[in-house]
């Protein structure tokens, strides 16, 4: 971002998921099968693991998904007034057409709608027209979201509640507020958990995606999060397949596991977190079970490949970044 727009606010934080919509595979594709580690933050932990490639599906030449593909790619915790990696993330995302969505925590430090407009704007907002995003933590220290739900507008699902779900090629994509306390709980009976139960049910996909901000599962500074495990229980009941979060300000992919931590290869949900937006990044603690890739050196991007049946994925980091981070799954 430019020096001005920095001078002007401050620090900022902020976070975002893109996904590309049902348009082919974009220019410069997903490398399949090559995991390559990166250097933690200041010393930090890194580790990498055999790519997963159980259960295969309905996969082409040279590993890519066949068939009808929505290309989703991007990350959470992304603009900064004080940061120029959202930028740098930013131009990855110019590459990839479809849709982008955010992964919560969009403009740091507390969503207000200058920052919205100063920091986030001038790097992941020129994306807006095509974002479906998700609201974090920061987003909504500014009267409970209202900057938030503004800018974006329809995009962002019903005013003062931030749940709503879309489809994205073959697959179906739900996007939650896990923001639980101040939107009435997100446990049974919550009106949120009673719209996400309805909405599984109205739409029995092959495959399904769920997007939102604090993550169930997390070996980063903030852990895991038991306030999801419900979201994460509905999901599980219901046979989706891959949940994306953000808050950690790092990378990290699980194998599928149980709403309790239990690997299940067969029924378990993967999860990825992707905070590495362009705010910061942070180090990782112990590492938890289930947890095959980490890094927290890397500001960059996830891209997913949704096909009929099955998905890849693939973490594109900033130029001078080596990590990467590649697999391939079918769906349940």
């Amino acid at each position: 971002m430019s020096t001005p727009r920095r001078a002007a606010l401050g620090w900022a934080i902020g976070a975002t998921l893109i996904v590309a919509g049902a348009v082919g595979l974009a220019a410069g594709g997903l490398v399949i099968g090559r995991e390559v580690a990166g250097q933690a933050a200041n010393g930090g932990p890194s580790a990498t693991a055999p790519i997963a490639t159980e259960r295969p599906g309905s996969f082409g030449a040279g590993g890519r998904p066949s068939g009808q593909v929505a290309v989703l790619v991007g990350a959470g915790d992304i603009a900064s007034c004080r940061s120029s990696h959202d930028e740098q993330t930013a131009s990855l995302v110019d590459a990839v057409p479809g849709i982008v969505f955010t992964a919560g925590d969009n403009a740091y430090p507390s969503g207000t709608a200058a920052q919205f407009e100063q920091c986030y704007g001038p790097s992941w907002g020129r994306f807006r027209d095509r974002t479906r995003p998700a609201i974090g933590n920061h987003d909504a220290l500014t009267d409970a979201g209202a900057p938030y739900f503004t800018y974006f507008g329809a995009a962002a699902g019903p005013a003062g509640q931030g749940w709503y779900s879309y489809e994205a090629g073959t697959w179906h994509v739900i996007v939650l507020n896990s923001n639980c306390q101040s939107i009435g709980g997100c446990v049974a009976g919550s009106p949120q958990l009673d719209w996400l139960t309805a909405d599984l049910a109205a739409h029995p996909a092959a495959c399904t995606l769920a997007i939102w901000h604090h993550p169930r599962f997390s070996s980063g500074e903030h852990g895991n999060d038991p306030q999801s495990g419900a979201f994460w229980q509905v999901l599980y009941d219901a046979g989706a397949d891959l949940i994306v979060n953000g808050h950690d300000h790092d990378y990290e992919r699980f194998a599928p596991q149980t709403p309790t931590g239990v690997a299940d290869p067969e029924r378990g949900i993967r999860e990825i977190v992707v905070g590495t937006g362009g705010e910061s990044l942070r180090l990782f603690n112990v590492p938890k079970p289930n947890s095959e890739v980490r890094n927290s050196s890397s500001y960059g991007v996830l891209r997913l490949d949704l096909a009929p049946g099955s998905y890849a994925w693939h973490f594109m980091a900033i130029p001078g970044r080596s990590f990467s981070d590649n697999g391939r799954s079918a769906c349940h």
